[in-house]
């Protein structure tokens, strides 16, 4: 298991995720943001509003995608 932060993963608090893979984590993050958004909480919103923009571009999209996995993979695993 390797552990991120929201903020780690491009969001706006220190919750930690823990799972065993990018895309599990990933997963995990974007529920949370999701659920932040739904109790209105504007740094969550802003973050996704940030991340919607990458999205116009796919080479600014893929590059951040491949960083965040980069920093996964770096991540010292836990038991």
């Amino acid at each position: 298991m390797k552990t991120m932060t929201c903020k780690d993963l491009g969001g706006a608090c220190d919750v930690k995720f823990q799972a065993k893979t990018f895309e599990e984590i990933a997963e995990l993050s974007k529920k949370h943001a999701l659920e932040m958004i739904e109790k209105s909480d504007e740094a969550h919103s802003k973050a996704m509003r940030e991340m919607q923009e990458l999205m116009h571009f796919p080479q600014g999209m893929n590059a951040w995608y491949e960083n965040k996995r980069k920093a996964f993979e770096c991540c010292p695993s836990t038991n």
